[in-house]
């Protein structure tokens, strides 16, 4: 979803009525749970795969040349 998806959705929403904006809501509500879903097997597999340590790794190194 784009910048201008979003400003069309909350348009809809602001406009609409009762049913409407429920419903509106409830897409958005399902939506964030089908996300963070996806975001938590995301997490699992880059952990599984050791990927969460090598991103670490590499914060760690930037941060050290921030210091």
């Amino acid at each position: 979803m784009n910048e201008d998806d979003k400003k069309e959705f909350i348009e809809d929403f602001k406009k609409g009525d009762g049913p409407k904006r429920l419903d509106l809501w409830d897409y958005a509500l399902a939506q964030q749970v089908i996300w963070e879903n996806i975001i938590a097997d995301m997490q699992k597999i880059a952990h599984e795969q050791g990927v969460d340590k090598e991103l670490d790794k590499l914060i760690g190194d930037d941060m050290k040349g921030v210091e």
